[in-house]
């Protein structure tokens, strides 16, 4: 009995592990929205001045991904003022409130008098007028969707793995909510597969059999092939997942985030599956087979998710994002 409340405990610990703490990002949140404003008269400019510290071909390379506005467009009447930006407790919608706490985190640097548009949520089609977003269609086609790390408290989640690639199993994990017709479709495919290690973690199972309890990120990094397939947008774990020692298994994408999946390299970031999953087998015994190219994707991925790791960095790009959406909007010179 003893030693069943130790494992009980352990496994809650570990869930625990490698996530980022709501209770920490309330707090500062916040903070941040209850800080008079006059404490932060003057910041945007010293801000703005840690240009020099970084590559600026670099730091401009991304601002202009996430704000792609070539020309100047006016917002809508709808657009709100950022002094009317205001946090409102929504009973049942945290998620929408984590988009509220990180826009408003570099939005309060600017006058009051600006404007902003937004489209909280998972954004799958493009915005009629420029309008902040988390998450946008992955083409040349969406100038009006601009990014901010949004729910990022959720998504933006890197890890230290400390297992070799070599001492992993030779199989493909995934958990997840299986309720797309894609999800789906690949359980329907590949859940009895002995190459695969799959579960539904949710209610209303399309097969009861799919349903398995919850699995840690420290129990996924026991497997060398994690699948990462998008859901209402974007896939959440994939930034994790390229942060540990295994391999991202995914079709390429149809939507990115500040992750900028758009830029992501098949073959070289993740292991790429056909939209309609049926080479997936082909594919892991391809990469089983060979050991050291898999890991050489797992070390290209790390490298890839370095450039998001710089705090100060992103704060930088964040705010250089903003200031060229309120110029591409006619509000600033």
């Amino acid at each position: 009995m003893f030693k069943a409340g130790l494992d009980k405990i352990t496994g809650m610990l570990n869930s625990y592990k490698y996530k980022n703490s709501k209770f920490l990002y309330n707090v500062k949140s916040l903070a941040r929205y209850y800080t008079p404003k006059f404490f932060l008269r003057g910041r945007l400019r010293a801000m703005l001045g840690a240009l020099k510290d970084y590559d600026k071909k670099e730091i401009c390379d991304r601002v202009n991904y996430y704000c792609r506005l070539e020309e100047k467009t006016a917002l809508p009447e709808t657009a709100v003022k950022l002094a009317d930006f205001k946090y409102k407790k929504r009973k049942g919608q945290s998620s929408l409130t984590a988009y509220f706490f990180d826009t408003y985190e570099y939005v309060r640097y600017f006058a009051g008098g600006l404007k902003i548009c937004h489209d909280f949520g998972d954004v799958t089609q493009t915005p009629p007028w420029p309008a902040i977003v988390k998450s946008r269609p992955i083409g040349a086609l969406n100038a009006n969707a601009v990014l901010l790390n949004l729910d990022k408290l959720r998504h933006f989640t890197f890890i230290e793995d400390k297992k070799d690639f070599k001492d992993k199993k030779d199989m493909l994990v995934g958990r997840g909510a299986v309720y797309q017709p894609h999800r789906v479709k690949f359980w329907e495919m590949y859940f009895n597969h002995p190459l695969c290690d799959l579960g539904h973690c949710g209610i209303d199972a399309r097969r009861k059999e799919w349903v398995k309890k919850f699995m840690s990120i420290g129990r996924h990094l026991d497997y060398k092939f994690i699948l990462c397939l998008e859901g209402n947008d974007v896939a959440t774990n994939l930034k994790w997942v390229m942060s540990s020692n295994s391999v991202a298994v995914m079709p390429r994408p149809k939507y990115e985030t500040w992750f900028m999946e758009g830029r992501l390299i098949p073959g070289r970031h993740y292991i790429e599956i056909s939209p309609d999953f049926t080479d997936l087998e082909e594919k892991l015994n391809y990469y089983i087979a060979r050991p050291d190219e898999a890991q050489k994707i797992s070390q290209n991925a790390q490298a890839y998710v370095a450039q998001f790791r710089d705090k100060k960095k992103e704060d930088l790009i964040s705010l250089l994002v903003l200031q060229k959406y309120f110029k591409m909007t006619g509000q600033q010179p």
